[in-house]
């Protein structure tokens, strides 16, 4: 397989402008899933911010990870495991707010789940708590109330050519100690030196032995440039500003347009073939589904067949010892179903119509039966596999006729 590592910025790339994901670039980000990448969120967000968009992908099933702050943090969605860390040293915060009040802006933290800030009425403070659900805190004396080490620390105004100069000079001021760029006209964000997306992608990759030639990003910001650039292949999301796009690879459409989604079906799932699918992830995936439950474990996939077998035990037989027929025609179920999964577009779900069987020689206790389902009609809005079912010694148990209805995503 060529990718492994899906890597996303949030706002304005994962999200249209509702704040929402849509149906579109969900059902892609599951599909790349279920083809065994591994999608990580990198925002600026707090983690808080971003758990509960990472738990609606499913990234804590399919193994995903989080990187927040900016890539101040890096946790493991599956385990909760905080894999990376770096902070501020708090001894630093009453320089960053002198020069807020020098320069008339509001500046604020994150801590627990809310917000520290020297100016609740700031209208950029409060669509920050709102984003991240959290409470504001209201300060005068913010060095002093910052009784912990920061993630990060925001400094923010409308006033965007004071924002440019302060950028500036604590680019020169600050090297080598911290980190200071704007994610947004409005924000001057200051970060632990060495902390940004890509720099802490460059730290999940070492940990998951990822090549860059195996990364895709996806962001629109100036914060994004940093893993577009380190990534294999770098996209640009079309509402990204000209100066994104120039350092991607290529550009997709607007996140008004499902551009992740789009970007995903060309650049992702385009290239996996079925046969390079993780049968094993998948299998232990499903440990505590009912094909688990019954021992059924996928064994061969493409576009054209998909085998899985089945032992013949106490949770498969009858009372008195033979394969049951019920558990037969969920091993045809199971296997038509990934088929059909392989086929449907990214936009599409697979849903189990009609299943019926001829049950012609019977399987006895302690017997493994293997399931050999092919594709007999591919339609837009229907699939229909024909699912032999074998002895170990290749005796016919079953013949069954499986109907998938293929229905787009709302």
């Amino acid at each position: 397989m060529k990718y492994k590592l899906l890597v996303l910025d949030v706002d304005g790339t994962l999200l249209n402008e509702n704040k929402e994901i849509t149906a579109r670039t969900q059902a892609a980000l599951l599909k790349a899933q279920q083809m065994g990448i591994h999608v990580v969120l990198a925002s600026g967000r707090p983690t808080g911010g971003v758990m509960p968009l990472a738990h609606a992908l499913e990234l804590n099933n399919y193994g995903g990870f989080v990187l927040s702050y900016n890539g101040a943090q890096i946790i493991n969605a599956q385990t909760g495991e905080l894999l990376f860390e770096k902070r501020i040293d708090p001894a630093m915060i009453p320089y960053l707010e002198q020069k807020a009040l020098k320069n008339n802006f509001a500046i604020f933290t994150y801590h627990k789940d809310f917000i520290l800030t020297n100016d609740a009425t700031n209208r950029h403070v409060i669509e920050e708590a709102e984003l991240n659900n959290l409470r504001i805190v209201s300060t005068e004396h913010f060095a002093e109330a910052v009784d912990f080490a920061p993630s990060k620390c925001i400094l923010t105004s409308d006033d965007e050519e004071a924002l440019v100069g302060l950028e500036n000079h604590w680019k020169r001021r600050l090297s080598g100690t911290l980190e200071a760029f704007r994610s947004e006209d409005y924000f001057l964000e200051v970060a632990p030196y060495y902390v940004n997306k890509g720099n802490s992608l460059a730290v999940l990759m070492e940990l998951l032995k990822v090549t860059t030639e195996e990364v895709v990003a996806i962001g629109d910001g100036v914060a994004d440039v940093s893993m577009i650039q380190l990534a294999g292949t770098g996209i640009a999301m079309g509402n990204a500003r000209d100066s994104v796009k120039a350092c991607a690879d290529f550009t997709t459409l607007t996140n008004e347009q499902d551009g992740v989604a789009a970007a995903i079906e060309k650049a992702l799932l385009s290239s996996i073939k079925p046969t390079e699918i993780p049968l094993a992830q998948l299998n232990m995936r499903a440990k505590h589904a009912l094909m688990g439950n019954l021992g059924i474990q996928y064994t061969y996939a493409d576009e054209q067949r998909v085998e899985a077998t089945m032992p013949v035990d106490e949770r498969t037989r009858q009372p008195f010892g033979i394969l049951h027929g019920g558990a037969t025609l969920a091993l045809a179920e199971t296997v038509a179903g990934l088929g059909s999964m392989i086929l449907a577009k990214p936009d599409e779900m697979v849903v189990g119509m009609q299943v019926s069987g001829s049950h012609v020689s019977s399987a006895h206790e302690g017997d493994t039966v293997r399931a050999v389902a092919t594709i007999i009609h591919k339609g837009r809005s229907s699939h229909v596999w024909n699912v032999d079912v074998f002895t170990s010694t290749d005796k016919l148990v079953s013949t069954i006729r499986v109907i998938n209805s293929i229905l787009k995503k709302k």
